[in-house]
């Protein structure tokens, strides 16, 4: 199997100068970049709920260690 990263830069509501990278790992039939942005928005919800005190400010998709480009 392969495992794709959806890595998402979070910031503090309460200090938003505190950013941090979360990274969270799948196992894939493919490990393709670009399904992983087709389909991150639900994970990124269910992320974003579960995690009331925290903003994503931006969120990315790499092969599982591979740093990837920003975006």
């Amino acid at each position: 199997m392969n495992y794709i990263q959806l890595i998402l830069t979070v910031c503090s509501l309460v200090q938003p100068e505190s950013c941090d990278e979360r990274k969270l790992t799948f196992e894939t039939a493919t490990a393709s970049p670009n399904t992983c942005m087709m389909q991150a928005m639900p994970y990124i919800a269910q992320w974003s709920g579960e995690h009331p005190n925290l903003s994503i400010k931006r969120w990315r998709c790499v092969r599982a260690g591979e740093e990837g480009n920003k975006i």
